[in-house]
């Protein structure tokens, strides 16, 4: 058991990598639609190219969508709404208006004939108002002609204009006291009528919804059925429109029979086999040509993770309306990827995700097709993601070129240019506004795993930042060589294709560890006295040794990213403080060199390493006296080839042939800042 759990723990990183791979062939295969895949590819205006296909059972051809939509556009032009009718309120309002007309015409104010002449005409208004009723809203006339009115259960068709509204109750009374010659009274009528007539007629939403539902379930979704047997398309033949709508309801069918008990986990081992291979594709690919990501767990599972997102959106977009699919910003991968990583591996990843998701989309290759050319033309187009412009051409081209491959398959399968589903154009200019939105999803990216990208180190590049401004206000000197290594460093890394603005960020940092003890570095001594003297050689050693570990602590306090804090630890590898080395050696003559030594790590990357020769080089510079062409060369030649001598750069992926051209660049660079010119004789 002990032995098992110490290979465990030795091989914990592998351990990981085993989990991340079976969870996402799980949940990928879990985002999958439940169905089963049917297994012919066809597509109008190309030639069947299967033997002749006859129908394996007996199915039903179903109507399209968009048939479907126009019956029910039209039942529901053609529905009628019913309006609920209660009279409990006709009740109420002919008892209050009957007695507040009582008050107002009492025995004092009219005599008895006249009183009872009032009161049958109050009753003949309230007869005229609510015999069909009084609308609450009277927005619902401008929809429909005619309604129903359900009044005790029972509903009668009326027309909009058979019913009145509470705007029309003023004309109706001034016209039945006219016709009773009661027009002296109409200001008292109108202002009873005014107070106390309420509305009694309203709109029944659930019994119109239920009757409109009911009219629904009266369509047929079939145009007819199809015999098993019966040949449904011949080899050879071009797939016609009504081909197509046969074969994409034997489709359907064939899928959903497929999907049964039995049947099902069969299908589920299928996609997994398929989905497992094309991750482990990934995996492999990693090992063999990116093993420092490989080896780096946050990386991969950041990769991964961003793979599981796409399969989720598209997926969702695809039980939701597969008329959507384009609107998925899928080149976000690629423009991610390539961002922290390089193209190769932003393309690579990009391809295998369009593969997993061609189960699942409908036209599967028109998909693959035009996703994988958009993926190339995100990764040929998108240079230098900082520069805003740059971002908007590249979504630009994107879009034009999901415009162009969507021309092009509509011209294959009708043969013109008519039916052109504008919209479809909608959802790829959504799509070009969605992947706008890289530049925020890369930050989350950066605080969530801890990665660096351009625009990070184009902020951490500003002089003016708070930290590098502390630097040149402690150690102006220390500050004044940083930027000059930058300088050398960033036009090395350009020289051999290595990453300029990641170089010429470390080595504006690679220093901020002297800020404690400016003093004590050359450069910021501005007078002849050197705190050194006063010091043991030893002594003296451990205060330069320790800026490089002062530096890390700084760095972290600030939080500068671990990619930034790699060339702090590793600018100056394990190489020694030879100065005072030799000066303890001339005191004692038996010396510990590990006292002398910086602890390291040596450089790991191009970058670490051309930034300890740049490094190197400016700051051994500072003591030429007189220099020339030759002495130049010489002293680049030297101190390079003393840290190749130490072991330094064993780690670093960093050929001979790209050395010698950063030592061509230093020595150029070195050159102009000297301003050598060639000597003429007097």
């Amino acid at each position: 058991m002990r032995t098992f759990l110490d290979s465990l723990y030795k091989n914990h990183s592998l351990v990981y990598k085993y989990l991340l791979y079976f969870s996402a062939v799980f949940f990928i295969v879990f985002f999958f639609p439940r169905g089963g895949k049917f297994k012919y590819e066809y597509q109008k205006g190309k030639p069947w190219q299967y033997n002749n296909f006859y129908a394996p059972f007996d199915f039903s051809i179903n109507k399209s969508v968009e048939e479907i939509s126009k019956e029910k556009a039209k039942i529901e032009s053609n529905h009628i709404d019913y309006y609920y009718y209660d009279t409990g309120i006709v009740a109420e309002v002919d008892s209050t208006i009957g007695k507040e007309l009582g008050n107002v015409f009492d025995s004092s104010s009219v005599d008895k004939n006249e009183l009872e002449r009032i009161q049958r005409v109050a009753n003949d208004v309230l007869a005229d108002l609510y015999a069909n009723g009084i609308l609450s809203k009277i927005e619902r006339r401008s929809t429909k002609n005619s309604l129903y009115v359900v009044k005790d259960n029972e509903a009668t068709k009326l027309k909009f204009d058979d019913v009145y509204s509470l705007s029309e109750v003023e004309g109706v009374i001034s016209k039945k006291l006219a016709q009773n010659n009661l027009s002296v009274y109409e200001p008292s009528f109108q202002e009873v009528f005014f107070n106390f007539i309420r509305p009694n007629v309203s709109f029944d939403a659930d019994l119109s919804n239920k009757e409109l539902e009911s009219e629904y379930a009266k369509i047929s979704y079939t145009l007819g059925n199809v015999d098993e047997g019966k040949l449904i398309i011949a080899k050879g033949e071009v797939v016609e429109q009504d081909d197509v709508m046969v074969l994409d309801s034997l489709k359907s069918e064939f899928e959903s029979e497929l999907w049964e008990e039995n049947n099902q986990y069969l299908i589920l081992f299928g996609y997994t086999v398929l989905v497992a291979m094309v991750l482990m594709m990934f995996f492999l690919f990693l090992k063999k040509y990116r093993l420092e990501i490989f080896r780096d767990n946050t990386k991969v599972t950041f990769i991964i993770v961003n793979i599981l997102i796409m399969v989720f959106l598209t997926t969702m977009v695809v039980k939701y309306d597969v008329e959507y699919v384009f609107v998925v910003p899928l080149c976000i991968l690629p423009l991610v990827l390539k961002t922290f990583f390089d193209a190769r591996m932003g393309l690579f990843v990009h391809v295998l995700t369009v593969l997993i998701l061609g189960f699942v989309v409908p036209n599967s290759f028109e998909y693959i097709f035009l996703q994988t050319l958009a993926g190339i033309v995100t990764i040929l187009s998108v240079s230098e993601l900082y520069k805003r412009a740059n971002l908007f051409i590249s979504v630009g081209q994107i879009t034009l070129i999901y415009i162009i491959g969507y021309f092009a398959f509509h011209m294959i399968h009708e043969g013109n240019l008519e039916d052109i589903r504008w919209m479809a154009f909608g959802y790829f200019f959504l799509n070009g506004m969605i992947t706008l939105f890289v530049q925020p999803l890369i930050y989350i990216h950066e605080k969530i795993f801890g990665l660096v990208s351009d625009v990070s180190l184009l902020e951490l590049s500003d002089t003016n930042s708070r930290l590098l401004k502390e630097l040149s206000n402690k150690a102006p000197g220390t500050f004044h060589h940083s930027l000059q290594v930058a300088n050398l460093a960033e036009a090395a890394a350009n020289e051999i294709g290595a990453n300029a603005m990641l170089v010429r960020v470390g080595a504006l940092y690679h220093d901020i560890g002297k800020m404690n003890n400016p003093t004590y570095f050359t450069e910021n001594q501005v007078t002849n006295v050197n705190p050194h003297d006063d010091l043991e050689p030893i002594d003296a050693a451990a205060i330069i040794i320790n800026h490089v570990i002062e530096g890390i602590e700084i760095a972290r306090k600030n939080k500068v990213p671990d990619r930034v804090i790699d060339f702090i630890r590793t600018h100056h590898g394990t190489s020694l403080v030879f100065y005072f080395y030799k000066k303890q050696e001339a005191l004692e003559g038996e010396v510990n060199e590990e006292d002398f030594r910086y602890p390291g790590p040596i450089p790991f990357s191009k970058e670490t390493a051309i930034l300890m020769m740049a490094d190197s080089v400016e700051a051994a510079s500072k003591s030429l006296k007189n220099p020339t062409f030759l002495i130049i060369d010489e002293f680049v030649e030297r101190i390079i080839e003393g840290q190749i001598k130490g072991g330094q750069f064993l780690n670093a992926n960093i050929t001979f042939k790209e050395i010698e051209a950063v030592k061509k660049i230093l020595k150029q660079k070195l050159v102009n800042i000297y301003h050598l010119r060639v000597e003429y004789p007097e």
